[in-house]
């Protein structure tokens, strides 16, 4: 596993969590920057700057990292969609170069461009025409937002598809022994605590793979909540907001697990919370 550098200060949370998970993935994809630019067509140079937090990666090289690692892109470019939020923010708040006085990276310059020409000589690949790379660039561009946009419409029904079991859940006061009554913030959920097939669940959701962060709210976020305090560790109320508290909680479950202590909640941290 790569000896990571320590991300900026500053950075905001929500770029912080997208790039703790990309170097998971490309630890876990056991690949060098060399390899990892010659399988995504974006430079070494570029991949080291997005890594340590001083460029925001375009969503088109989240998606490539994905792929290569194996992974469903959908939940990374959701990650991708709050970074760039913070990103902004921290660009409106301080406008100035980057510290290292490199130039900025396309997606910062806001060209079209991408870092095709930059890649390692290790695959024998040369360098593409300008007019072919803007034609790539405006094709991953058009696809992005199609993406972007089946996203929003996926989390809108997943959403949905829970709202009839929240309610119901808001209606049955908590009885079993290992239930916990809610903050009483709207909307409420309660921990109904049961074992089934060898497995934990509170009620609220079956999920064994929704990806959670700091700043997402639902029931996915009040079944970890819940289940983290059956594990013994308190996220706080259970309101279904996943804030400092329950982001906490996440990391001692995570190195009481043997997980790496990342504050996200993903398929390995899901196993650990309903075993």
């Amino acid at each position: 596993m790569s000896r990571w550098k320590a991300l900026p200060a500053d950075l905001d949370p929500r770029v912080r969590q997208l790039v703790v998970r990309l170097r998971r993935l490309k630890d876990h994809g056991d690949l060098s920057m060399q390899r990892l630019a010659a399988k995504t067509g974006y430079s070494q140079k570029s991949w080291e700057r997005y890594l340590n937090g001083r460029s925001l990666p375009p969503r088109e090289a989240v998606e490539a990292l994905a792929q290569v690692g194996g992974e469903d892109p959908t939940r990374l470019l959701v990650l991708h969609e709050l970074a760039a939020e913070g990103w902004e923010k921290r660009r409106r708040d301080t406008p100035v170069a980057e510290a290292d006085g490199e130039e900025p990276s396309a997606a910062e310059a806001g060209t079209s461009s991408t870092d095709d020409e930059t890649l390692s000589a290790a695959d024998g690949r040369s360098a593409r025409p300008h007019g072919r790379s803007l034609r790539i660039a405006v094709a991953a561009g058009a696809v992005a937002l199609v993406l972007a946009v089946v996203s929003a419409v996926l989390l809108a029904v997943r959403l949905t598809d829970h709202s009839a079991d929240d309610k119901a859940a808001t209606t049955r006061p908590a009885t079993t022994a290992g239930s916990f009554p809610t903050s009483g913030s709207a909307p409420s959920y309660t921990c109904r605590i049961q074992r089934t097939d060898g497995h934990w669940y509170a009620g609220n959701s079956r999920t064994q793979d929704a990806i959670l962060a700091q700043g997402l709210a639902g029931p996915d976020v009040a079944e970890a909540q819940c289940l983290l305090r059956r594990a013994g560790f308190s996220p706080g109320g259970i309101d279904g907001v996943y804030g400092p508290l329950t982001e906490r909680a996440v990391k001692d479950l995570q190195k009481r697990a043997g997980l790496p202590p990342d504050g996200i909640v993903g398929p390995h941290t899901w196993g650990a919370l309903r075993k």
